[in-house]
């Protein structure tokens, strides 16, 4: 309103942001707010056209949700670069770790970025990915899997065998779940449930193909019948049997670190592993590359060859000059 009482209008168009929103003034009009959204109501929008139901999406919706709930502003027509800020300082203060904080701000950076791609925000921050500490691989040695594998065996063949699967494959247990028979093809076995959403096709062990070939239910697939909580609250009854009830690193994805771990010791180049596993980049898999040190050694004689032949060519060069011998009279 103006001082007559009259709502405000502009004479000519113009346009500016003030605290992550935007305005628009257009000439012979009354000034129009712009529409404000908030993260519940963006993921209620785009949610199920960014993600595939899954475990992943779960976690995604919790952590929109969590994002939510902690934000000062919650609506909003621009996403500043500050509103950014103090949720990743907020997240930190919560004691996140870093990796936590990635994965949280990928979800939103995402969500985010497709909205402002059908116009629904206006302004989007910079997303800087927070620097994460190599955190200690765990994998399983010949021993402790004997101990392991037995003591889940004594409660259910079943998931012993499922075990074997997993470490002799690679495949994470949400794939290996899904696997179904049509998906097994003489030696080989495709994955397409995967975490990246890309199939790949593994070749199986002999151990392997025996894990499959006994299993008890035809089903859907080999172990379509497992319950993943079951299975887990076996896992930690058998660490409690076989002696490791104090490893809080030893869960049931070690199972895949430990047939990398093997692939790389083993001599595998570091970029067949990352196609085994399934790894969209390269700087996945080289959490294993330092497993692959013994390789080093191959380095230590062409440094000795060289070293031999920079003291020879030394020698040489120290040694004196002969004078010419002088003619006999």
């Amino acid at each position: 309103m103006d001082i007559s009482g009259k709502p405000f209008t502009a004479e000519t168009y113009g346009a500016g942001s003030f605290s992550g929103l935007s305005y628009t003034l257009r000439a012979g009009r009354d000034f129009e707010p712009p529409a404000t959204h908030t993260l519940v109501t963006l993921l209620d929008r785009y949610g199920d056209t960014l993600w595939e139901g899954g475990k992943h999406k779960a976690n995604v919706v919790a952590f929109i949700h969590d994002l939510y709930e902690m934000m000062v502003e919650k609506e909003f027509a621009g996403f500043s670069q500050d509103m950014l800020d103090r949720l990743v300082n907020a997240l930190r203060k919560r004691g996140n770790s870093n990796a936590t904080i990635n994965r949280k701000m990928s979800a939103l950076s995402k969500l985010l970025r497709k909205a402002h791609k059908m116009g629904d925000i206006s302004v989007l921050p910079d997303f800087t990915r927070q620097k994460e500490r190599a955190g200690r691989v765990r994998f399983l040695e010949h021993d402790e899997e004997a101990r392991l594998f037995a003591a889940i065996g004594a409660r259910n063949e079943l998931y012993r065998r499922l075990c074997i699967f997993l470490v002799d494959s690679g495949a994470r247990l949400g794939e290996a779940l899904g696997l179904r028979w049509n998906d097994l093809q003489g030696s080989m076995a495709t994955f397409w449930i995967t975490k990246s959403g890309r199939s790949r096709s593994v070749p199986l062990t002999t151990r392997a193909r025996k894990a499959i070939g006994h299993a008890t239910s035809r089903g859907l697939g080999p172990f379509s019948s497992i319950d993943q909580q079951q299975f887990r609250t076996v896992w930690k009854l058998a660490k409690q049997d076989s002696g490791f009830l104090d490893d809080p690193d030893l869960v049931p994805h070690v199972l895949r670190h430990t047939c990398a771990s093997r692939l790389v010791r083993g001599g595998i180049d570091i970029r067949r592993v990352q196609m085994w596993l399934g790894h969209q980049t390269l700087q996945m898999t080289m959490r294993y590359a330092h497993l692959a040190s013994h390789d080093l050694d191959l380095c230590v004689p062409v440094l000795e060859r060289a070293n031999k032949t920079f003291a020879a060519a030394a020698k040489a060069k120290r040694m004196p000059q002969q004078a010419p011998s002088a003619p006999a009279c």
